[in-house]
């Protein structure tokens, strides 16, 4: 399978906080035809008409971090207006209230708390591995391509995203009862699931996403 050619080559900047190797999204992204820029500092961030955000390791020291250096001011106005954005894992958990693994407030961007898997149930923690994301709406362009009412992607978290506001639940992943795998609203999209990690399917999500990006930004 192949993926199809984007109709331009959109320019993307990646969140580069300072915690983790982002390499791989950033190769993923430019397999999709992207022109990518991994950024440090808000100001780098120019006339990119995209921010995808990779967070990964605990939240509250990525929290101190995007306060520390301005980016959490930076997604916080980025998604307020409406700009393409796609966090993935620690990039979607960032955008609720909090966290119970640290105390340091997350960029409340949406309502909902961030939570442990239960121990409780027998669980494997973290949840590692291949799992589906059951889609919320098998008609979104986002998923052209993509295996539908369900597709096998890769996780690797502890922790999962509790929201009340099912409008902006995108997938969900059974993992010891139902969790919210993704979060969509209007040109925001994030994953707990790592799209750079999980082969065909992830980088058809890429560059739909990318797609989506010409078309709001021609």
């Amino acid at each position: 399978m192949e993926i199809p050619s984007l109709s331009r080559q959109p320019f993307v900047a990646v969140v580069d906080y300072g915690m983790g190797n982002l390499r791989s999204v950033v190769k993923a992204l430019e397999v999709c035809g992207a022109s990518v820029r991994l950024i440090e500092t808000p100001g780098e961030v120019g006339e990119a008409e995209a921010l995808v955000f990779p967070g990964q390791g605990a939240i509250g020291g990525c929290m101190q971090q995007l306060r520390k250096n301005g980016f959490a001011d930076l997604l916080c106005g980025w998604i307020r207006e409406d700009r393409p954005y796609f966090g993935i894992c620690l990039g979607m958990q960032a955008l609720f209230d909090r966290s119970e693994e640290s105390p340091e407030p997350g960029l409340a961007v949406f309502s909902g708390e961030v939570r442990r898997f239960p121990s409780e149930k027998g669980l494997k923690i973290p949840h590692m591995g291949w799992n589906q994301a059951c889609w919320q709406d098998s008609e979104d362009p986002l998923l052209e391509g993509i295996a539908k009412p369900a597709a096998h992607f890769y996780f690797v978290h502890s922790f999962r995203v509790e929201t009340a506001e099912s409008d902006l639940i995108w997938s969900t992943t059974d993992y010891g009862g139902a969790f919210v795998s993704g979060v969509r609203r209007g040109n925001c999209l994030a994953t707990q699931f790592h799209p750079e990690k999980s082969q065909f399917y992830g980088l058809r999500l890429y560059r739909n996403f990318l797609q989506l990006v010409c078309s709001v930004t021609s």
